[in-house]
């Protein structure tokens, strides 16, 4: 009997560190942060596009504003004096089913449309329709639609040209499309939201509902490590953080081409 337990993602030895085979300085400088975040969740390199596309997810929900409960929560509590890590670690717990799970949890159902389906697109449109009677018969909702500040999610559009570019607009992409369509008929406006374009995109890339969440997390955190800075830098400790009473101080509107000239 032996207490070793086996790992398939980081080999450590003196003086070398391979991800999932990869030697770590060989990926340093030519590999980006969205496929080296790829590699290590699905164990292989992407394609150049799949990474641009990771990329893309990552930098897309790097930060919402000072609203949503994870940046409240760390700000609060950084508030109080506590540590770096101890502020963004509030922050990462407040992420769950209805803040950044919707990732995972539109992935299932779009899923489920898809076994609704069974192999026979031309009834996407129906089995989109069935699922969303179930939910709402069960006083549940799709995940994905809608969002509480945009009508049209900026987000959301990007997203779907660079999954196009990479080969990965599949069923899921196709299923959400499908429900887009069965809210338009009812005359819901309801567009495929930020979480619900990743859901669709990553569960086409071969992702497991696992970790789809953790995308979110991983995306979050260099936002959250700006607001908790912020909180210590500019506020008073121990103030009531009240959501929805901040004021945008910050750059006027720029563009990346701005800076290439």
């Amino acid at each position: 009997m032996t207490d070793q337990w086996n790992t398939a993602i980081t080999e450590i030895e003196p003086n070398s560190v391979r991800v999932r085979g990869y030697d770590i300085a060989d990926l340093m400088g030519h590999v980006s942060f969205g496929a080296a975040v790829y590699l290590i969740l699905q164990g292989e390199l992407p394609s150049q596009a799949v990474g641009r596309l990771m990329d893309a997810i990552v930098v897309s929900s790097i930060d919402h504003g000072a609203t949503p409960p994870s940046v409240l929560s760390a700000r609060t509590v950084a508030s109080t004096g506590a540590t770096l890590s101890a502020s963004v670690a509030a922050g990462i717990m407040s992420i769950n089913k209805h803040h950044g799970g919707a990732i995972a949890n539109c992935a299932r159902q779009l899923g489920r449309i898809i076994k609704r389906v069974g192999g026979n697109e031309s009834a996407l449109d129906q089995a989109a329709a069935a699922e969303l009677a179930e939910l709402k018969s069960n006083g549940q909702r799709m995940s994905g639609f809608g969002h509480r500040v945009h009508t049209a999610d900026p987000r959301t559009s990007r997203l779907f040209e660079l999954a196009e570019h990479a080969g990965a607009c599949g069923e899921h992409v196709a299923a959400a499309r499908a429900v887009e369509r069965c809210f338009a008929k009812a005359g819901k406006k309801l567009p495929i939201n930020v979480d619900g374009a990743i859901g669709a995109i990553l569960a086409d890339l071969g992702f497991s509902h696992a970790v789809m969440n953790g995308l979110f997390m991983i995306a979050r955190v260099p936002g959250l490590v700006a607001h908790v800075a912020e909180e210590q830098d500019r506020m008073k400790p121990m103030r009531r953080v009240i959501p929805g009473q901040h004021k945008y101080d910050g750059p006027a509107p720029r563009s990346i081409n701005d800076d290439k000239q």
